[in-house]
């Protein structure tokens, strides 16, 4: 069949409506004929199917994937998961989030499509931002966005990126009298026994420094702080404000705030939250825990974000597949204002 390059399309006669759009659903239908995309005519064309000319010359599929690399950014990546995907039985048709792809049985025309494609190499960089919008956008049409790296090996991993509302199952049991605390070089240690081991079995918060004192981290005395749960002094027993307690806590720690916000936000939704540095996070995150003694396994690891972040992938593939290799999910926790907003990020087969 003999189709024209034309700027980032190649163009067939009306002939081609009933061979390819009809019985494989490539291209979109125009009143002269059938319009590919770049990706659509290079995979039909190495199966023989096209005959692609430009400016009167006949191009072999090397000269056309060399013009259509010039003319398409990404477009040997994109080729590459296009390609990948009709192979495992996909209907995929070029969308403005790349490809937006059918489910198996179905097509264009049957049902809607449900998968957003993005493509990226394992080289470049990905805003959170655009990522944040890009998630929105196939949310809010109800589809799945789906994050395909090829590596530089062309090999394709595919993510599954979603928004998440995570909410956890624990009641918050304080004290009914405030403790005192006291801020030490980078922790707060609660004196009193009984507030302490409520704190301890009860909420779980910190960690017993011995049978009547706890030790707390310091997003989680700025907690308690701001529930009213203790008070915290200096070493020569100055009471601290909430704003001496950040501003001394962040010379400890820059991202002290951000780190604050993610905690306190999961903890208002009912989770037990707890240092993820064995894991390489700032947090690990339990829906319940029934007691100190059979603490389950965590359901959530949680990086925290600022709103600028710029994802480097192969660090996000690095977190995420720890966290599936453990048998939990991977949030990122982005800030937003004074709270924060969560993706959920993990691998999927396609």
């Amino acid at each position: 069949m003999k189709t024209q390059l034309k700027g980032d399309r190649v163009l067939a006669g009306k002939e081609a409506v009933a061979e390819l759009y009809k019985t494989g659903y490539f291209g979109r239908p125009r009143d002269d004929g059938l319009e590919l995309s770049l990706v659509e005519a290079a995979y039909l064309q190495s199966r023989g199917k096209l005959d692609i000319w430009l400016e009167g010359k006949l191009l072999d599929f090397r000269a056309f994937f060399e013009q259509a690399s010039l003319r398409q950014q990404n477009f040997e990546l994109k080729y590459i998961v296009y390609k990948d995907l009709k192979e495992r039985g996909y209907y995929v048709q070029p969308s403005a989030a790349d490809f937006r792809v059918y489910p198996r049985g179905s097509h264009p025309g049957k049902s809607a499509a449900k998968i957003f494609v993005h493509v990226l190499s394992e080289r470049q960089l990905l805003p959170v931002k655009l990522l944040q919008e890009s998630v929105a956008s196939a949310e809010n049409v109800h589809k799945q966005f789906i994050l395909a790296v090829v590596d530089e090996e062309s090999d394709l991993t595919f993510y599954e990126i979603k928004s998440a509302a995570p909410k956890g199952e624990m009641p918050e049991p304080f004290p009914a009298v405030k403790t005192d605390a006291t801020f030490l070089e980078d922790r707060v240690i609660s004196w009193d026994a009984e507030a302490s081991g409520s704190l301890y079995t009860g909420g779980f918060y910190g960690k017993m420094l011995d049978t009547e004192r706890l030790q707390l981290s310091l997003v989680e005395s700025l907690y308690l702080f701001s529930r009213g749960v203790i008070v915290v002094r200096d070493r020569k027993g100055k009471v601290f404000s909430f704003e001496e307690f950040v501003e001394k806590a962040s010379e400890i720690e820059g991202s002290f705030l951000r780190k604050y916000s993610a905690y306190k936000a999961l903890r208002d939704s009912g989770h037990v939250v707890k240092t993820g540095f064995k894991f390489g996070t700032h947090f690990r995150v339990y829906r319940k825990v029934e007691s100190i003694e059979k603490i389950p396994h965590s359901e959530y690891l949680v990086n925290v974000i600022p709103a600028d972040y710029e994802f480097r992938l192969p660090v996000m593939s690095g977190a995420v597949r720890l966290a599936n290799s453990v048998r939990k999910r991977m949030l990122f926790a982005v800030e937003k204002g004074e709270g924060v907003e969560y993706l959920d990020i993990g691998r999927v087969k396609m």
